[in-house]
């Protein structure tokens, strides 16, 4: 008898989905019901999902906002924002387009190694991680922002953000920033809504960083 297989739990499509794990959230939990108020309501903030996604994703890390952008900005111009194409480029011509060694190093692996981005809509959230992080130069974080609002699933957390880190400890009043272990297991209580609970946290961070100039 074959085994049976797991798929995907719930995804988020639209603003009520994000609307509805909004308000389980609140009432599991007064402290989210509280930030809630000053938050809501809460960004869809769903994004394209395949290979430019997690180019970008690449491009971005480590830079400011405005590099990151200027560099996509070049990819895009040149053209090479597919596996084809940045098949196609040296080493030495993807740093001429301004990305860094190590940066042009990942986004040739990228490109090599041909994930299906169509199946991985299919999977459950513990494969997309697993798939991703097995290409040099994506991480676990990388993983998991992108199962959340590229693939839209509704389960996952990104413990290791310090905007999340942070937030969690305006909210719970917490002496120090949480370590990434110790948020992944206080988002055990935000299941199934763990992503809406992430964008939760997103925009509380934002608006205490508004009123207090937190960094």
């Amino acid at each position: 008898m074959g085994s049976k297989r797991v798929t995907p739990g719930r995804i988020i499509h639209t603003d009520e989905d994000v609307a509805e794990g909004a308000a389980w959230l609140a009432a599991q939990d007064e402290r989210l019901a509280r930030a809630l108020r000053v938050t809501q309501p809460l960004p869809l903030r769903r994004k394209p999902d395949g290979f430019a996604e997690l180019l970008s994703a690449i491009v971005s890390q480590q830079v400011s906002t405005a590099s990151a952008q200027a560099l996509w900005a070049n990819l895009q111009t040149a053209g090479v924002v597919t596996p084809d194409a940045v098949r196609a480029r040296t080493e030495a011509e993807l740093r001429g387009l301004g990305l860094s060694r190590q940066k042009a190093r990942y986004a040739h692996a990228l490109a090599a190694a041909d994930i299906d981005y169509h199946s991985l809509r299919r999977v459950p959230d513990d494969e997309v991680v697993r798939t991703l992080t097995a290409v040099t130069g994506i991480g676990v974080w990388t993983a998991e922002i992108y199962a959340m609002f590229s693939l839209g699933r509704a389960d996952v957390f990104a413990p290791g953000d310090l905007a999340l880190r942070e937030a969690a400890r305006l909210i719970y009043d917490m002496p120090a920033r949480p370590r990434e272990r110790e948020l992944r297991k206080m988002a055990e209580a935000w299941s199934p809504w763990r992503s809406v609970a992430a964008r939760l946290l997103f925009a509380y961070y934002r608006h205490a960083k508004q009123r207090d100039g937190i960094t």
